[in-house]
């Protein structure tokens, strides 16, 4: 049976103002954003734990602190708690998911082997592909002697061509429980089109194994395409019982502490949903923490009235990029991690292992950074926690960007003399190189590679990136900023005063989505025009799935109701989602096919669109979502305080810049400073180069030009 919790569904009372507070989890930091009811923000980081629900809990306590309030007096106050993790994603791709068996229709037992002809290649990407010895290293989430036949057969109409034999069934169930499984993923063939087999045999497996955790697939992942569905319903399986216990465990712990409000987790597609809602499909939010980022981000350019923004999110482990095109942030429909192709509607973001933790190191002459990563344990060698390989942080600290005693990030004093110490033992003398020099290279080959992803996203997808605003996010987004800029010839970026814990601000702000969805196949050949029966089809599909997501949200008067339909061309596996009205006509469709086509070269590049190839419609998706209301704002921030003038390395390592310092912890608006100089922020530090101004405005945004050579 699918887990229960005693975690509240119920969705905070918002309709006052109260004190909200936003989490996410990364991969070393815990960030925190917190609001009062009058609108001060604060923002902090912990350093996350193993368990991650202490790092969560210090992190309430650092932001009590930072408030002038105990911890258990916060608590109570709190009327919203938004909280993203990467708890599912590392079980994923660590392989710590729970041990799961497969139950499928008689003769698709190998669907999880095959995959679609590349099932060795899974999770590589890049120059990697043309490795034949990385290939096949990464096996399905559940090995071929945990995937169970059951006699059953239905056609692609819901036709029943062979009953479901409820004796294969239970032959079937006995033998996972023998093998000691703690969830069961049930995949049928057209399940989608006659979900009472699954229905059938999810009630013989929980009598049979009343502890597992149950995942059926028409309710994952109601798509045309078995093994997209038994991808992502065996992922959703092993990530059941992970989730479900440490959602618990987090919900219990802040009871202690006092907190009432819900936990509202963040999703992939960039919404918030009930904790309840997360526990029984954890597949849904594992990338919630970047798509949280990259809906803070659209919501700043719709204040600032800038509708194409590029986010960068630059923690301790990765460096995560989204883009949004005329107010909206592109999405995918599947996602690959662990050796699972998951369909699961996700923000679409880009991503590199380049973050402040990211090692350093040479090899026969050649210096690379990252994807291995320090992490919060050991971390950097300057954190004193017994690291001992230099990282993009020491560089940093070596260059004069970070100060050693005004480091923010979980209040860690930094050690300069022992970065120096690694950076040149490491890195200096197999390249001949001094410390600074060393660390200005390790510099560069960071930036070049947060700067080709920019480019990938871009330049490569037909989009000019010099027609985007760049918001900077993340513990080192902001001193790194300025050069991805000049990389590209970009005049400057943002960086909101929230920017140290923007997927944390994304989580506390973002508005509550749910989703239903059912398939609804139409095949159009090149050349023909879309029918009023075609329309009728897609209206049908439509009045079920409006109805269904309508009765999944509290206080549905107040919902605002979208929908889409799953477009992709004749032969492609993947497909994308396009607007679709209520009541759909002929015309209707076919205006649908043309935003596809656009939207599919926004994605893939202009002229990379097939319509000789003609289309499939696959299914529709109705999406209810409630508007976060608007909290007010602190009217006044504060003055930026000049610290003094520090030396700091911008291009020549040789010849050190004499760069003023200013902090602040909320920027008041109407103030410019000139480069070079460095603006300390809670938890990061915005670079200003020679040539380069900051000013800020009313809302505490910092608008940084970085000028000419």
């Amino acid at each position: 049976m699918t887990l229960t919790t005693d975690i509240p569904g119920t969705l905070p009372d918002e309709t006052t103002h109260g004190w909200s507070i936003g989490t996410d989890v990364g991969g070393t930091f815990t960030d925190l954003w917190l609001r009062s009811p009058s609108g001060e923000s604060y923002v902090c980081k912990s350093p996350t734990t193993a368990d991650v629900v202490t790092g969560v809990v210090n992190a309430v306590h650092l932001a009590a602190d930072l408030a002038g309030l105990g911890t258990q007096e916060l608590c109570a106050k709190v009327q919203r708690f938004g909280h993203g993790t990467t708890v599912g994603l590392n079980a994923l791709l660590t392989g710590r998911s729970a041990k799961t068996g497969l139950i499928t229709t008689r003769g698709f037992g190998d669907v999880l082997e095959i995959g679609r002809l590349r099932r060795g290649t899974a999770s590589l990407k890049g120059m990697d592909l043309g490795d034949y010895f990385l290939r096949g290293q990464v096996p399905p989430l559940v090995p071929r002697e945990l995937v169970v036949e059951v006699n059953e057969r239905v056609d692609a109409n819901g036709n029943v061509l062979t009953p479901l034999d409820l004796a294969s069934v239970e032959q079937a169930a006995e033998i996972l429980k023998a093998e000691g499984v703690e969830a069961v993923a049930i995949c049928l063939l057209w399940a989608t089109e006659r979900p009472e087999h699954e229905q059938a045999v999810a009630e013989v497996v929980a009598r049979i194994l009343p502890e597992a955790f149950l995942s059926m697939s028409h309710v994952i992942a109601p798509s045309v395409g078995e093994y997209a569905r038994a991808s992502t319903t065996t992922a959703n399986a092993a990530l059941g019982p992970i989730a479900g216990h440490y959602l618990l465990k987090l919900e219990r712990e802040l009871r202690e502490l006092g907190m009432t409000a819900p936990i509202m987790m963040t999703t992939s597609a960039g919404g918030v949903v009930p904790a309840a809602a997360i526990t029984s499909s954890p597949v849904n939010g594992l990338l919630s923490g970047p798509a949280s980022c990259v809906v803070a981000g659209q919501s700043l350019g719709k204040e600032q009235g800038l509708p194409n923004i590029l986010t960068m999110d630059v923690g301790g482990t990765s460096f995560d990029v989204g883009v949004v095109v005329q107010g909206v942030p592109l999405l995918r429909e599947a996602v690959t991690f662990g050796g699972a192709d998951m369909r699961v509607p996700s923000v679409d973001i880009a991503s590199v292992g380049a973050g402040g933790g990211s090692i350093a190191s040479v090899d026969g002459g050649i210096l690379s950074v990252g994807p291995r990563s320090a992490g919060a344990t050991p971390g950097p060698v300057c954190y004193g926690k017994g690291g001992t390989e230099p990282t993009t942080t020491d560089a940093d600290l070596v260059l004069g960007v970070l100060d050693p005693e005004a480091f923010s990030s979980g209040g860690i004093i930094l050690d300069r003399d022992a970065a120096a110490r690694a950076i040149e033992e490491q890195v200096g003398r197999p390249l001949g190189l001094n410390a600074v020099e060393a660390a200005r290279a390790i510099r560069m080959v960071f930036d070049t590679t947060m700067s080709d992803l920019l480019r990938s996203v871009t330049i490569e997808r037909g989009h000019d990136p010099r027609e985007f605003t760049l918001v900077a996010g993340g513990g080192s987004g902001p001193s790194h900023a300025w050069a991805l800029c000049r990389e590209l010839g970009m005049e400057g970026f943002l960086v909101p005063a929230t920017a140290t814990a923007q997927s944390a601000y994304g989580a506390g702000t973002s508005d509550l989505k749910t989703t239903s969805s059912r398939t609804s196949y139409i095949r159009l050949s090149s050349g023909l025009t879309p029918q009023a029966e075609h329309a009728q089809t897609l209206a049908h599909a439509l009045a079920s799935t409006s109805t269904a997501v309508l009765d999944s949200v509290p206080d549905p008067d107040h919902a605002t109701l979208t929908h889409s339909a799953a477009v992709r061309y004749h032969g492609q596996a993947n497909h994308l989602d396009v607007y679709l009205p209520q009541a759909p006509n002929a015309g209707d469709v076919t205006q649908m096919l043309s935003r596809f086509e656009a939207d599919y070269e926004l994605l893939f590049g202009a002229g990379a669109g097939f319509r000789e190839a003609g289309f499939e419609i696959l299914s529709v998706r109705s999406i209810a979502s409630r508007s976060t209301p608007a909290q007010p704002s602190a009217s006044n921030g504060e003055l930026f305080e000049e610290l003094g003038v520090r030396q700091v390395v911008f291009e020549d390592p040789d010849v050190p810049e004499a760069t003023r310092i200013y902090s602040c912890r909320w920027p008041a608006g109407g103030q410019t400073v000139f480069g070079p100089c460095l603006i300390n922020l809670p938890g990061c530090v915005v670079v200003v180069p020679p040539n380069g101004s900051a000013a800020t405005d009313d809302a505490g945004v910092i608008h940084v030009k970085v000028g000419i050579l």
